[in-house]
């Protein structure tokens, strides 16, 4: 099986940089982040599909033959603990990973947004020379009311999103581990690097988004940065958990990667849903990441199937809309507002429950 991406244009960060992703039924989003992480550096794209209804897994063979990425179905049987841990449990075999210098997971609605320089992962490394792993703090880009879906680039349709100091709830500073595949670490996980060498731990070093030192419980257990302060200095991880409401219907239907049999309803929108202020800064690589789709469009092959996935998400979206569940949850969502913000003293009421719960 290829996996080399000699097709694909060529990057100029001479580091390996590996971006592992799991996607189902997601074609209509696939060459958008494909060609963002194109061009914010990544040079290698290691996906798995599972499942898929919309023609996914078929648009994947397809970039796999130009050498754009390379494919592996996970169609089953599944881990207990999900599609995306059998994924990522898969791929730590894999060539890709073994041959990688940084190695990144990430999931179709997380995009990487470097705030230095040239605005790619080289910008990055250069500014922390010395790091092991990088935390990527999610910054949560709510709905801001757009209701259907069109076949638009989600970094320029949803710009609206969380404050840069977010004080509740903890969900929305979780953060992926952009980490170096240097034998620290002997797995991968779905936010943070598995199996530690305790040899190489002691060496290890963590920095979160803004370059700052992380404590020991970052190398081991942490899987969401220090929440009330702002975390995005150098780098943030772009998250669109939502979209507009059809595609939220959707994605209900769909399931979760990690938790298959989780239906996705207002609670998971209601902590996801900021709209305060607007940040536009990852347009900053638009123009690349479209030059680079253009060339993925330029194939007819691959031009017929994205077109085919957004007719089926339409198509779909319809036939749920004909269920009363998912008709009441669009419904739900037309009614709702964005979420707002917990202030500090409330966020402080319920931190003391929680660590009082944790003490018993």
């Amino acid at each position: 099986m290829a996996h080399t991406e000699s097709h694909a244009p060529s990057t100029t960060i001479h580091q390996r940089c590996l971006a592992v992703l799991t996607v189902r039924n997601e074609g209509a989003f696939l060459l958008d982040w494909l060609a963002h992480h194109r061009a914010v550096g990544f040079n290698s794209f290691l996906v798995f599909s599972n499942n898929c209804q919309d023609g996914t897994d078929a648009m994947l063979d397809r970039l796999q033959k130009l050498g754009w990425v390379t494919h592996l179905r996970n169609d089953g049987p599944y881990h207990e603990r999900g599609i995306q841990f059998t994924a990522l449990k898969t791929a730590q075999k894999h060539p890709l990973v073994h041959e990688a210098d940084w190695i990144l997971p990430l999931d179709i609605d997380e995009y990487v947004n470097v705030k230095l320089g040239s605005h790619r992962l080289d910008a990055l490394f250069e500014r922390v020379p010395s790091a092991t792993a990088i935390t990527l703090t999610w910054r949560l880009f709510g709905n801001n009311g757009a209701q259907r879906f069109e076949d638009l680039p989600i970094t320029q349709r949803f710009t609206h999103c969380a404050p840069e100091a977010i004080n509740w709830p903890w969900r929305a500073v979780m953060f992926k581990t952009l980490y170096r595949n240097d034998g620290t670490y002997g797995a991968l996980g779905v936010h943070r690097p598995r199996r530690p060498d305790t040899e190489k731990l002691a060496h290890a070093n963590w920095v979160d988004s803004s370059g700052r030192p992380l404590g020991e419980n970052f190398k081991t257990k942490r899987i969401f940065s220090d929440y009330g302060r702002p975390n995005y200095e150098f780098v943030q991880l772009n998250h669109y958990p939502l979209g507009d409401m059809e595609s939220y219907v959707l994605k209900s239907d769909r399931g979760r990667a990690v938790h298959a049999d989780d239906k996705l309803g207002m609670d998971y929108w209601v902590e996801r849903n900021f709209n305060t202020v607007e940040d536009t800064s990852i347009l900053a690589l638009a123009d690349a990441a479209a030059s680079f789709k253009a060339k993925m469009m330029a194939d007819d092959v691959i031009s017929r199937l994205h077109n085919a996935a957004v007719a089926w998400r339409k198509s779909r979206f319809e036939h749920l809309m004909e269920q009363d569940d998912y008709r009441s949850l669009y419904g739900r969502l037309l009614m709702s507002g964005s979420s707002r913000q917990v202030t500090v003293q409330e966020a402080k009421f319920m931190i003391n429950f929680a660590l009082r719960g944790s003490d018993s």
